[in-house]
């Protein structure tokens, strides 16, 4: 079971989200301090004592988890609404096998649901909270995805660097050469590249911005570092058909140019076509 905690700020709650089997499970604890905060289990069990929340529960069970105990389930329905009637996370767990609420003990436990539950729960708690928690929900999720997309580019230029030096290693680099001579090859070609898309080399960018942390390349823009992975192709293509380096500057350079134009007119577009969701 696979398992990843972040948290989101609601209302000046920090409330707690774990990505379990890429199912969001998100803190009731947390969500129900908003309402009492000296004592949010209370919370919690009034929610889980009421029949439209049993009925809630149950139903999401129902149509998620193939083996909920749905016998012990309609005994726990028909009793809920009582004044007698008492239910805990952990009691609804272990009666019914359910998989939308997880239950932890410790410090840093507590009651987790699924981001369904979770929602219906803060709806009980307060509109608002429920309103504002969707709303960083997602910010949260819309965060993570341009992230994941920063990082497939990203490795896609890390890839097509190995091909890169690959192809100067077979086709510039004599075999007498020192290490420190191959290490001033690699980096006079990585130049070429950045010549050839940012107009300076790596050390023209670090002495232009002495306090920014990394490279030239890390501070590179989406449609950069794909435009880059194109170029790294290219370039070796250009290194294995014998072109001299001044010319696969001009060429390269004439590409990245074209290659910019066209990334740089799709992001726009796609802002344009973007509905705003803030």
């Amino acid at each position: 079971m696979s398992k990843k905690s972040t948290s989101i700020t609601v209302l000046s709650e920090t409330v707690r989200v774990q990505r379990i089997d890429k199912a969001d499970f998100i803190s009731l604890t947390d969500i129900a301090k908003f309402k009492n905060a000296e004592d949010p289990r209370f919370v919690i069990q009034n929610w889980m004592r009421t029949r439209p929340s049993v009925e809630f529960l149950g139903l999401w069970e129902v149509l998620n988890n193939p083996d909920f105990n749905r016998v012990e389930f309609d005994t726990v329905r028909n009793e809920s609404g009582s004044n007698a009637f008492v239910m805990t996370p952990t009691k609804w767990i272990s009666l019914t096998g359910a998989i939308g609420v997880i239950s932890k003990a410790g410090r840093y436990g507590g009651t987790f649901a699924h981001r369904d539950i979770a929602f219906e729960f803060a709806s009980w708690v307060s509109v608002e909270f429920k309103l504002y928690l969707i709303k960083e929900f997602q910010r949260m999720q819309e965060a993570e995805q341009a992230q994941l997309g920063w990082d497939v580019r990203r490795n896609l230029t890390k890839i097509n660097y190995r091909i890169h030096t690959d192809a100067i290693q077979a086709n510039l680099i004599p075999p007498e050469l020192t290490s420190p001579q191959v290490s001033r090859i690699y980096a006079s070609e990585a130049d070429l590249l950045n010549m050839a898309l940012f107009g300076m080399t790596a050390k023209d960018w670090r002495e232009a911005n002495p306090g920014e942390k990394g490279n030239i390349r890390d501070q590179a823009n989406a449609s950069q570092l794909v435009c880059l992975a194109n170029l790294e192709n290219l370039n070796a293509l250009f290194i294995k058909e014998g072109l001299k380096p001044a010319a696969r500057l001009t060429k390269l350079n004439r590409i990245a140019i074209e290659q910019m134009e066209i990334l740089t007119q799709d992001h726009s577009r796609n802002l344009l076509e973007t509905p705003d969701r803030s």
